[in-house]
């Protein structure tokens, strides 16, 4: 800890969305530490600009030990809890491994921060799968309904912060958010993999692409405004729950329409490249109806998603072309090192 600056101490730092909130908060100032588990072979190309500039502490959810020490060795003012088994659809063949550190990981790091950080504020990564049926569009008080080992793991997540909160009289925050994709996102999830199909046929390399159910309807949004949002619920006066949406639906056939938009591909000439596999990309249970109601958070914390659902396609396709040799007007991840992002569209 420096004196007079603040300190953040990120678990999941090497994803998506805590390579983002890394990268904001060093914009901002802070002291950035990130928890990261130790791999055979590891994973920071999310993070491996900013590497110079953070501190990194090895850390396991599933290890108590590990995260006490990683709260004690970084003495956090602020402390950001992004970390999960955060697959849907591995959390049916792993539903154990998921409860384990995407549940009681989230209960571990409270009980860490309660005991050696207890001034500190804490924010918890809940989810739209959270609320799984329950019926659109979904807010803060909305019951919640989980169909999958992750949105329950989820659900326990969430209430554990909550019970901390109450129970002890912490900071402790939860953002309920929906659906934010990046081109950080991982290549496992629907959107990527459709975004590097989109990018192989505009460089004349296209392959079959498999999807699950296409009419499944999703909130999507712009990962670094629900990092940002993050950061505004930490400066809140009081620990809160808040929900993340930009109350726009939309379909995975819109999006990829939309990608084939972007590659200047007509749909009808491409259906040869597209399957649909029910028996293989198909879970036990899924949710087909998730639209988010954040007006809490508009009125409260005065955010909004900056970021159209056509800007985060194009950005996401843009990206995974320059991956690949490709040529794009836009050839970052959508935020540079300590930059703005270089989309800023409004929401259509």
């Amino acid at each position: 800890m420096t004196a007079g600056v603040t300190t953040a101490l990120v678990f999941g730092i090497t994803g998506q969305d805590g390579s983002y909130l890394a990268e904001q908060l060093l914009e901002k100032g802070y002291e950035v530490h990130g928890a990261v588990r130790r791999l055979s072979v590891p994973n920071l190309s999310n993070i491996r600009r900013i590497l110079p500039h953070i501190t990194l502490h090895d850390c396991d959810l599933t290890d108590q030990t590990s995260i006490d020490q990683a709260v004690k060795e970084s003495e956090p003012d602020e402390v950001y809890n992004l970390a999960a088994q955060s697959f849907v659809g591995v959390s049916f063949t792993q539903p154990a491994h998921t409860a384990e550190v995407t549940g009681l990981g989230a209960l571990r790091v409270l009980e860490a921060v309660r005991r050696f950080a207890e001034d500190a504020r804490v924010y918890q990564a809940s989810s739209s799968e959270m609320f799984g049926s329950a019926p659109a569009p979904q807010h803060e008080s909305t019951a919640f309904h989980p169909r999958s080992p992750y949105g329950a793991a989820k659900v326990f997540a969430h209430h554990s912060a909550v019970l901390y909160r109450e129970a002890y009289g912490m900071f402790v925050s939860c953002g309920i958010l929906f659906n934010h994709e990046s081109p950080r996102r991982g290549e496992e999830f629907v959107t990527r993999k459709i975004s590097k199909w989109a990018a192989s046929l505009m460089v004349g390399r296209p392959y079959v692409l498999e999807l699950g159910d296409t009419g499944s309807r999703r909130d999507w949004g712009f990962a670094p405004d629900y990092t940002d949002l993050a950061w505004r619920i930490m400066q809140h006066d009081r620990g809160d729950d808040f929900v993340g949406a930009t109350g726009v639906q939309h379909s995975v056939e819109d999006f990829l329409v939309e990608a084939l938009r972007v590659a200047g591909t007509n749909p009808v000439s491409v259906q040869e490249w597209v399957r649909t596999r029910v028996g293989t990309n198909m879970r036990p249970a899924d949710v087909t109806d998730l639209r988010g109601d954040a007006m809490k958070a508009k009125l409260v914390l005065g955010w909004e998603p900056r970021t159209s659902f056509p800007d985060l396609v194009r950005v996401m396709v843009h990206s995974d072309l320059a991956a690949i040799g490709g040529v794009a007007s836009a050839l970052s991840d959508g935020r540079p090192i300590f930059g703005a992002a270089v989309v800023s569209g409004t929401k259509g």
